[in-house]
């Protein structure tokens, strides 16, 4: 029975994944990378990149493991981030992505080693550009942040496996664009705005309109419910949700998720029955949580999750 890894969210910390490969039973040869099991193959969840200090290391091991032939990869938001970071617009000549203080701040890492203007650095920058935005077979489907069907549907029409074209992506980058909308869903995840004059205080005091949304949440049917990152969730309306939300949370049944982008904490558990966040924080101090899925099975369990240290 062939077995496909799940790995999340990296962020540069390229020997917590040596060390998650090793443990899974991935050995490097050469350039290439094998395993005693022929088929086994892995998907990766995206963000290889910044706050780690390997972000080079990263993206090598998982290329190299591509050009094998044993992996895939998606884009995670911070590849999508970098992208912008490097693009100017062709309509203004500003970046499509800021460089300002926080921004720099952010990339700091990724730009020690990919500076901006290197060779190597475009060389990266046009692996990132053909990276998919989801990834669906027949048995699971994975992503960096959000699995929303309709914002799926649209990318699949307009691109087929996901894949941006260079004008696309430069759209993603314009806010007010629709391709600026369905990469925010799917790879940064929802938000949704609050009903007329309810509002909340995250945990920095600041004055919130908007909530991150519990997508997986099949079982949501109100804003507390359906609300995540909520230090007060009585602050939050105890109100019916309204259609258009409704519709972008997951239904019970459909096919197993994979997703990092989170940063969850504790010990690693199913968002739901049919979804399961990866992302514990290896971008600095927590673990790489792995998840072994066996071919032949729909169903999750935390038993097929394993946690590098």
């Amino acid at each position: 029975m062939s077995i496909t890894d799940i790995i999340p969210d990296i962020h540069g910390q390229a020997e917590k994944l040596r060390v998650a490969l090793k443990n899974l039973g991935w050995r490097r040869k050469g350039t290439t990378w094998l395993h005693s099991e022929p088929d086994r193959q892995i998907v990766f969840l995206g963000d290889f990149i910044d706050r780690g200090p390997e972000n080079a290391a990263v993206i090598r091991i998982v290329r190299e493991l591509m050009d094998a032939g044993r992996a895939q990869a998606i884009m995670g938001n911070h590849e999508l981030n970098a992208i912008h970071f490097h693009t100017a617009d062709p309509e203004t000549g500003a970046p499509l992505r800021p460089h300002d203080t926080d921004n720099l701040f952010q990339h700091g890492s990724f730009l020690k080693e990919f500076p901006l203007g290197a060779s190597h650095t475009k060389n990266v920058l046009d692996w990132m550009t053909s990276l998919p935005l989801f990834i669906e077979t027949d048995e699971f489907r994975a992503v960096h942040a959000a699995w929303i069907h309709s914002a799926i549907d649209d990318l699949r029409r307009q691109t087929g496996a996901g894949v941006l074209s260079a004008d696309q992506l430069i759209r993603a980058g314009r806010k007010g664009d629709t391709f600026y909308d369905l990469a925010e869903a799917v790879a940064k995840g929802p938000e949704a705005r609050l009903p007329h004059q309810h509002s909340f205080e995250d945990k920095g005091g600041k004055v919130r309109h908007h909530v991150r949304v519990k997508w997986w949440n099949g079982d949501a049917r109100t804003w507390r419910q359906v609300a995540m990152s909520v230090p007060d969730i009585d602050q939050l309306p105890d109100a019916p949700l309204p259609d258009d939300l409704l519709t972008t949370i997951y239904p019970d049944g459909d096919l197993p998720v994979f997703f990092g982008h989170y940063w969850m904490s504790g010990d690693p558990e199913l968002q739901s029955a049919n979804a399961l966040c990866l992302d514990y924080s290896a971008g600095t101090d927590g673990p790489l949580v792995t998840y072994s899925h066996f071919a032949g099975s729909r169903d999750l369990s935390v038993e097929n999750v394993e946690i590098h240290r």
